[in-house]
């Protein structure tokens, strides 16, 4: 399916997300994946960076790459197991290549480690990449329209999302979901609470059953049950899973621009077909 080009909001970003390779075949795939996906001309990539800053390394090395690529590059950061003298060592790292954009998490601590960090909330990371670098990075924060899985309360996942904005954050990404109602209906809430700065929806495309269901799961992500039935009665045909996950993630993409999103953050999962696909299906290559 293909729609015509969208061309209402000219102000809309689009973007998609990387983690960091493990090995050099991963390392040789991602630099194409990247090669492929820029000449769609996205507003920029993110690299994730794993818990307790396990890909720290990883996550710089593919940062490096891809801003020496020529594109615009996000890298995640998290106080999760990191001390403070490391966190800010990347930002200097960051700011002397050249980098103006960050995605400022909370991050977990691997289990069965101690945190090296007094620092724990995404908000204190807000906080001190203001203090130490002023307005140098565009700060992206994280946001949960089915609400974070560790949350007491709808509220209280408002509450502390609304303290990383007073901290300084310029916009944020949610979580990817399935249900666009979800998504508004969250706008609506942080727009009553006199939170302003664009919430960018995260979007997964649907390619594995098992592997979303898994993913959801730990996310806290809900798959619509009428989603979650279609797709478990197609088995192991997985081009009629790629097909259907196509039309559905389309559909909420469409509605999603419809309804004025300020764009729209692709989870790419390091492969390129399933996003590229998503991108004709909208006429992003038209815009």
């Amino acid at each position: 399916m293909k729609t015509q080009p969208r061309s209402a909001n000219t102000q809309a970003r689009f973007s998609f997300e990387f983690f960091p390779a493990k090995t050099e075949v991963g390392e040789e795939k991602l630099k194409e994946v990247h090669r492929q996906l820029a000449l769609l001309k996205p507003d920029f990539f993110s690299v994730t960076y794993g818990a307790g800053g396990s890909t720290r390394d990883g996550t710089r090395q593919a940062v490096t790459s891809i801003h020496n690529a020529g594109s615009n590059v996000a890298p995640h950061l998290s106080f999760g197991g990191s001390s403070e003298e490391e966190i800010l060592a990347l930002l200097q790292y960051y700011k002397e290549l050249g980098i103006t954009r960050l995605v400022a998490l909370r991050g977990d601590v691997p289990s069965g480690t101690g945190a090296t960090s007094s620092y724990y909330y995404a908000n204190e990371l807000v906080e001190l990449v203001r203090r130490k670098t002023a307005n140098h990075f565009h700060i992206e924060v994280a946001c949960y329209p089915e609400i974070h899985p560790k949350s007491e309360s709808y509220e209280s996942d408002l509450f502390y999302f609304k303290k990383k904005v007073d901290a300084g954050a310029d916009s944020a990404i949610t979580q990817y979901f399935y249900n666009a109602d979800a998504y508004f209906y969250y706008v609506d809430r942080c727009k009553a609470l006199g939170i302003e700065i664009p919430i960018v929806p995260g979007i997964m495309p649907i390619t594995n059953y098992a592997n979303l269901a898994r993913f959801s799961g730990n996310c806290g992500a809900e798959i619509p049950r009428w989603i979650r039935q279609r797709l478990q009665g197609f088995g192991d045909d997985t081009d009629s899973i790629r097909q259907f996950g196509e039309e559905v993630v389309t559909r909420l993409c469409e509605t999603l621009l419809d309804g004025g999103a300020p764009g729209l953050h692709f989870y790419t999962m390091n492969q390129y077909a399933s996003v590229s696909t998503l991108w004709g299906n909208l006429g992003l290559s038209e815009r």
